[in-house]
């Protein structure tokens, strides 16, 4: 998996291509919103438009990336979730719990 940080505002947008998978996916998605909240940037956006496959690695890290900007008073969204990435997410109901955009302007805005 590759990440790249692109700072708009006070968002730190995560654009994210690959796989989210156990081992390697996992620890980059990991250490990339560790470096963001250690920046002192509270509000992220993990763009998934280009994240092929995500296993339950994945989703849990996406959890545990959320919990970390919640205890930091920040938080974390959405953007473009790919087919097969959104059908996990809605089937292990984490729709409900993430904001969710397929527009970046207005996911921005949400901020």
């Amino acid at each position: 998996m590759k990440s790249n940080v692109r700072q708009i505002g006070h968002v730190s947008v995560v654009d994210l291509s690959g796989k989210i998978t156990i081992g390697e996916g996992d620890v980059a998605l990991r250490n990339a919103v560790q470096e963001i909240l250690d920046a002192g940037n509270q509000h992220i956006l993990l763009n998934l438009e280009k994240v092929s496959y995500m296993d339950s690695a994945g989703i849990g890290e996406l959890v545990a990336c959320y919990k970390r900007a919640k205890e930091k008073e920040g938080s974390v969204k959405l953007l473009n979730p790919s087919g097969k990435v959104y059908d996990l997410l809605s089937l292990t109901k984490l729709e409900e719990v993430f904001d969710t955009f397929k527009d970046e302007k207005e996911a921005l805005v949400s901020f």
